[in-house]
């Protein structure tokens, strides 16, 4: 079977045709980074303006690219919740034109379970297994029992961890997106400020991050730091709780299989301090490669 995948519910535009028996035919991200780039983060609006002038050029660009008939999908699937409503809506509105005009089935998918479901892209994950998913609007365990069946552990009680690398980027004057600028300046840099890691000791598996970041606006605030310095210290403070909030989540369900998925997964220093994790305590990982988590 074949489908067209439709997702508009941030600031990409990205468009996939995948089948069951051949994985990826063929997929296209556009970014709108410098749409909203000069207003150091995203506007809602903005957004759903790109997408609505970006879906049909990329449609034209997914088939010429990869000679696919579009008449031989199966099904139209779209991305429904959450995200930023506008957004959503228009690529709700082309799903279900695309399926009226080719006479194809609708089937929505909730924005977390493609998350989760990344990781089957590349190699099937043996069920159940522990998700952390990380990304600009969500940080969240889920014990994944089996498809569609999903028990939540915890997550953020306020900021995700996307949301804080971008506020501490925009504190920093590093621009928008500021995850990966503060990635790579982490490698730069090094841990030398003491930053609070919020709830490391809470037995739950909930977490916080607004307080990490507000001690980041101090540090900025006093002019005196190393941005490459400050962005090693607040990245090592995030991989700290994710650390010990996941290792904390296997105690307690005794699955040792995990998937860290979302967008914050193409972070280096996640993926670098989970795999040695994984490796010194002998836990099955996952994470898929950055094309498919970004």
């Amino acid at each position: 079977m074949h489908t067209l995948a439709v997702e508009t519910s941030c600031d990409e535009t990205a468009l996939c045709i995948y089948s069951d028996s051949e994985g990826v035919i063929g997929d296209i991200i556009l970014s709108q980074a410098k749409v909203h780039f000069p207003y150091g983060g995203i506007v809602p609006e903005l957004s759903a303006r790109e997408h609505t002038r970006n879906l049909l050029p990329l449609l034209d660009r997914l088939i010429n690219e990869t000679g696919f008939d579009i008449r031989k999908v199966d099904f139209i699937s779209f991305t429904l919740t959450p995200g930023l409503i506008l957004s959503l809506v228009v690529g709700v509105s082309f799903a279900k034109a695309m399926a009226y005009m080719l006479k194809k089935p609708l089937v929505p998918v909730h924005h977390l379970e493609g998350h989760i479901y990344s990781v089957f892209l590349e190699k099937p994950v043996a069920y159940p297994f522990l998700a952390l998913i990380v990304s600009g609007g969500h940080t969240d365990l889920y014990l994944v029992e089996g498809f569609g069946r999903y028990v939540f552990l915890g997550g953020t009680l306020d900021d995700a961890v996307g949301e804080s690398y971008d506020k501490v980027a925009k504190l920093m004057n590093l621009g928008y997106p500021g995850g990966p600028v503060v990635d790579r300046l982490a490698k730069e840099g090094k841990p030398v400020y003491s930053l609070p890691r919020p709830m490391m000791e809470d037995e739950s598996l909930n977490m916080s991050f607004s307080g990490l970041k507000t001690a980041v606006r101090k540090l900025v605030e006093s002019g005196s730091y190393s941005k490459e310095d400050l962005s090693a210290s607040f990245q090592n403070a995030v991989v700290d709780v994710l650390e010990r909030k996941t290792l904390l989540a296997m105690e307690k369900t005794g699955v040792r299989r995990l998937a860290i998925v979302g967008g914050v997964s193409a972070n280096s220093e996640l993926r670098e301090r989970f795999r040695e994790l994984s490796e010194r305590l002998g836990f099955e990982l996952h994470i898929p490669h950055p094309r498919l988590s970004t």
